[in-house]
């Protein structure tokens, strides 16, 4: 049977491997040209209690024939480790999906676990859906029998043969797989036989059991030509700082300390060595930021990277390169807060934070990517800017732009920007803030340089001399000059999508909100509607042009992962009232709960 898209949920718990049976899926459908979007989701305790709605690890995706901009809204196949997987997922389940589940886990003990009274499979309750119990658990330890494992490490191999049996039910192919397999457990040739034969085994199932009648196609995507890969948020930042270190002739210096959902990134950066990476694993946040700073002091190209508390540790610091006027890249992946709050979910409350967070007129740039795949352009804007400018810049991703994953078509390297920087050279009188006129830069003055010695440190500088200064007009100055630097700095005029031009509602959004608001209207539209979208990447600078947009409709809707931050900056800076639409429940938004509220402001 052949179908157009379907969005496929594995949910067991923590210790099922939902996440590399998910991952492994996703490789397969990309190798097959489909499009594709995905959303890991898992609890921040490494083991939560097993059995437990706490304890439960999903990974979703959504594939397609066409086009997609979302991991879909609800599951159209569930597959439920156990009862927990099944409780903390029906309620977000289409009517008629199809569930799959390991019936062997649906006992008493574990049914009690999560509040069933009654088992479901049996109590009718699950009669408006689409059920397949089949003993995963049983039949894995049968056809890993002759092994010589426990009953215990055979059990392990389960995710494997539930990943066999959704390879065997959408045609993906087995060979990536196979050989991810042999190279994951080379050194291990027990584990390895257990989890080749468990994926042999459920696809093996899937051919031959009546249970599953029926198998799907779903054609390739039309896409531009050129190569692909599949790529996470996380891998496309990484990526996408080292090409800008290649293009501008920097060496790259990565100082981190590891923090949720921003380790990959650092893990990502570690293996590069080759391209001159180097990485460093602070004992904190503060020696994290302090090393990036004097890196780009010595002349590289200075990056940190971390989530919401971090950049509160790091404040200090990033003013200091307000103050020094260095190039600083600070990539914050967003995460529920406050404090520790919601470490694994997503969340885009940061943005007031690094506007504003630090003491004193600290202007920073402030970019946001749109998509996974966005995060490699996105990190070579920053450096851009960075070095042209000579002022720190933030990059706003967050979890879910961070772990999802993408088709991504791989740039030719000559058509990136050239990034190449030029120092100061040795000279009589240097005047370490004499600027560039244009660009308000100061030249970046490399130590150990003969005759261009200057002061740094975090008090005032005197204009072009750059001595400490306390003069009343001079700090006035200062101050006045690096906001105007800032607000000053060139970025691409903000393009309109409005085929029809008699919108009169704008959809404006940020950062990971693009995909869920293009969806949503690209389904109104089907309908008749009439709906302007937008979508900001800088939001300090923001675009030259954007006061006119916000003029040009007569209202305009912004759709926030926070209590509306984006909102309150258009508010005030240009005196338009516009209409919040705010959610932070830790997940992204659906297509669903945008298209509903575009069509509540349209019809009132």
């Amino acid at each position: 049977m052949s179908l157009d898209q379907v969005t496929i949920r594995f949910a067991g718990d923590s210790g099922d491997g939902m996440q590399l049976t998910g991952d492994r899926f996703t490789m397969d459908t990309a190798s097959l040209g489909n499009d594709l979007s995905t959303l890991p989701n898992f609890p921040a305790e490494i083991r939560a209690p097993q059995g437990t709605v706490h304890g439960i690890s999903s990974f979703q995706l959504h594939f397609a024939d066409h086009h997609v901009q979302t991991p879909g809204d609800a599951p159209d196949v569930l597959v439920a480790m156990n009862p927990a997987a099944l409780k903390a997922n029906i309620k977000e389940l289409k009517r008629g999906a199809t569930i799959i589940v390991d019936k062997d886990e649906f006992t008493t003990r574990n049914l009690s676990k999560v509040g069933y009274a009654t088992n479901p499979l049996e109590d009718g309750s699950l009669e408006s859906y689409k059920i397949h119990a089949v003993g995963l658990t049983s039949l894995t330890v049968a056809a890993l029998s002759e092994l010589s494992l426990t009953r215990k490490e055979a059990e392990r191999s389960k995710n494997m043969f539930a990943l066999g049996l959704l390879t065997w039910m959408y045609h993906r192919p087995t060979e990536s797989t196979e050989n991810f397999l042999k190279a994951k457990f080379a050194t291990k040739p027990e584990i390895l036989a257990a989890n080749l034969l468990a994926y042999k085994t459920g696809w093996n199932y899937g051919e031959t059991t009546e249970d599953f009648a029926v198998s799907y196609d779903i054609g390739k995507a039309k896409m531009p030509a050129g190569k692909y890969r599949n790529i996470s948020g996380n891998t496309a930042m990484a990526y996408g700082l080292i090409a800008a270190s290649q293009r501008s002739g920097l060496q790259l210096f990565l100082g981190s300390y590891p923090i949720t959902p921003a380790s990959d990134i650092l893990h990502e950066l570690s293996k590069h060595k080759k391209f001159g990476v180097i990485t460093f694993q602070a004992e904190d946040e503060i020696a994290a930021v302090g090393s990036a700073l004097g890196a780009s002091y010595g002349g590289a190209l200075g990056i940190t990277t971390t989530s919401g508390p971090g950049v509160a540790l790091k404040s200090e610091m990033i003013g200091l390169g307000v103050m020094l006027e260095l190039p600083l890249i600070i990539i914050d992946v967003q995460r529920g807060g406050p404090s520790t709050g919601l470490p694994t979910k997503t969340e885009q409350a940061d943005l007031l934070q690094v506007m504003f967070g630090r003491n004193g007129e600290s202007p920073a740039v402030v970019l946001a990517p749109s998509h996974a795949s966005d995060c490699f352009a996105i990190a070579i804007e920053a450096a851009r800017i960075a070095t042209t400018y000579r002022v720190p810049v933030f990059i706003l991703s967050d979890g879910y732009i961070a772990n999802g994953s993408e088709p991504w078509m791989i740039p030719d390297i000559d058509s990136l920007p050239d990034l190449h920087v030029e120092f100061a050279k040795t000279q009589e009188n240097f005047m370490p803030y004499l600027r560039e006129p244009k660009t308000l830069a100061r030249p970046w003055a490399i130590p150990g340089t003969k005759g261009i010695e200057h002061r740094i440190g975090g008090l005032e500088k005197a204009d072009k001399t750059g001595e400490i200064s306390y003069d009343p007009a001079n700090h006035d100055f200062m101050v006045r000059t690096r906001a105007a630097k800032v607000a000053g700095i060139e970025v691409a005029d903000l393009e309109i999508d409005d085929p029809s031009g008699e919108a009169e509602l704008l959809v404006l959004g940020w950062g990971s909100t693009y995909g869920p608001i293009a969806s949503a209207i690209e389904v109104l539209r089907a309908s008749g509607e009439k709906v302007a979208q937008t979508h900001l990447r800088h939001l300090n600078p923001f675009p030259k042009n954007l006061g006119e947009i916000l003029q040009k409709y007569p209202k305009v809707m912004v759709p926030e992962m926070n209590l509306g931050q984006l909102a309150m900056l258009l508010r005030s800076q240009f005196l338009k009232d516009v209409i919040s639409l705010n959610q932070v429940r830790g997940l992204p938004f659906t297509t669903a709960e945008i298209a509903d509220s575009i069509k509540a402001v349209l019809h009132g």
